[in-house]
């Protein structure tokens, strides 16, 4: 990288605006003063022009002055020429003969042009003998072989343009270095955000403080107010993550407590008898480890629904998403639902619905859906299952869950009084809202018409599958 590049780079961002805010202006003035300058110099110029072409002598004066071989008589004008101007005679050979003035000009082709009847009149610089450089007009002399060069000292145009420059210069240094104190104000004034901004970043990374909140113009849809949004629309949102964390961690603590402490004191028990050497009677012992192994798996199931509700929102539950046949789906989900209600009866319409999700994780939702209708339903009783139009609904004959009870539902760790002797961790539901809302769904659970429970899933989807693709 080009060393002054780094250096550029490496300054703050309101230097770097003031620093470009003075380059533009600069540019900008140095562009108008060169096009100024060469405005002035060609109306100067011409100007010297026209004062060279209305000013120049009679044809028949500077013919008294030029004797029979063509040689100058220099006595014309007998006062002297303010202008320093300098006529001379030009002959068809480049020959010339001063008749005014001090010095001579050098003769140019266009002189001997003029002079040979092949152009009729010329303008152009040159220089006079003495070093100095002139502005030359010439012109054909009536009624002679002869052409007439009149010139002026082009300094009359090179001292203004000199003042000129020094005028511009001034103006252009105090312009560029006005447009920098104003870009650096501009920079600091329009930064002025983005300090307050960084000062909240920094506050909050270093004190975590997720609290922090910018002040915002509701009114206001440019960038910063825009940024400001997003920054407080950012720490909102990982406050709230961090509230969700922290409550997770306490409810699972709390749901780990009781399995923890049945499996701790029922194995202190079979490690006591084994140490005293006393036996537990074999039916005792049996219910000990019965109940052990039902600890263990309602571990196992936590942990499970743990993990699956501690991946982000955005993340599927690691397998592809794929187009699924849901009545497909509900009909294993209803396999282990029979095994696992072996007292219920499920009485099964299932109408062909295809969808897209993933096929492991919209498998679970729908058996926990099951689970709690089969863990609700009395012995006997009837779990009805139907699927049409993309609209499943499950339906128990059980308790049902009371108004004031139905907004907590979905909520992690959330059981109705009536459901703690039950088993479960609180999680199924809540693993049925997230599987549905990433399919791009919605669920809803509320009472039945005759009592009990009505839950209902609707994806989108259609009736008939995709065509395949090639």
């Amino acid at each position: 990288m080009n060393p002054l590049v780094r250096r550029f780079r490496a300054l703050p961002l309101r230097s770097r605006l003031a620093l470009l805010v003075a380059t533009a202006v600069a540019v900008a003035v140095a562009a108008a003063a060169v096009a100024c300058w060469f405005v002035v110099r060609n109306v100067l110029v011409s100007s010297l022009d026209d004062a060279l072409s209305s000013n120049r002598p009679p044809d028949s004066e500077v013919i008294e002055q030029i004797d029979r071989t063509g040689r100058c008589l220099r006595t014309f004008p007998k006062n002297p020429d303010l202008y320093k101007q300098i006529i001379q005679v030009v002959a068809p050979d480049g020959t010339n003969c001063t008749i005014m003035g001090r010095h001579t000009v050098d003769v140019s082709g266009s002189d001997i042009s003029v002079a040979r009847q092949e152009s009729s009149e010329t303008y152009h610089d040159t220089h006079a003998s003495n070093g100095v450089k002139y502005r030359v007009f010439t012109y054909p002399l009536q009624g002679t072989s002869l052409a007439v060069s009149v010139a002026r000292p082009l300094d009359e145009v090179s001292d203004t343009l000199n003042n000129l420059v020094l005028v511009l210069s001034l103006v252009a240094g105090v312009g560029v270095l006005g447009a920098g104190a104003a870009g650096l104000w501009v920079a600091r004034t329009g930064l002025r955000p983005v300090d307050e901004l960084t000062a909240a970043v920094e506050h909050v990374a270093r004190t975590e403080d997720l609290n922090l909140r910018l002040p915002t113009d509701d009114d206001s849809d440019d960038e910063i107010a825009r940024l400001s949004r997003s920054f407080n629309a950012m720490t909102s949102a990982l406050a709230s993550s961090r509230d969700l964390q922290q409550q997770l961690i306490a409810d699972a603590g709390h749901e780990l407590r009781t399995p923890l402490t049945s499996l701790r004191t029922n194995i202190e028990l079979l490690a006591r008898s084994d140490e005293t050497g006393r036996a537990i009677p074999p039916d005792d012992r049996r219910a000990l480890l019965a109940s052990v192994k039902a600890q263990m798996t309602e571990l196992a199931s936590l942990i499970g629904d743990l993990q699956e509700l501690s991946r982000p929102d955005a993340a599927q539950s690691g397998g592809k998403v794929q187009v699924l046949a849901l009545h497909d789906v509900v009909d294993a989900a209803l396999e282990r639902a029979r095994l696992r209600g072996p007292e219920l009866t499920f009485d099964a319409d299932l109408h062909p619905w295809y969808v897209r999700a993933e096929a492991a994780a919209l498998e679970r939702a729908i058996v926990n859906i099951l689970d709690n209708a089969v863990k609700f339903g009395p012995a006997g009783s009837v779990i009805e299952v139907g699927l049409k139009g993309g609209e499943l609904t499950v339906r128990d004959h059980g308790p049902g869950i009371p108004d004031d009870e139905l907004p907590y539902v979905f909520d992690r760790f959330w059981r109705s009084p009536t459901a703690r002797g039950l088993p479960g961790s609180g999680l199924g539901l809540s693993i049925v809202a997230r599987t549905v809302r990433q399919a791009g769904g919605e669920v809803t659970l509320g009472p039945a018409n005759g009592g009990g429970t009505v839950a209902t899933v609707r994806l989108p989807g259609a009736g008939t599958p995709p065509p395949a693709t090639p």
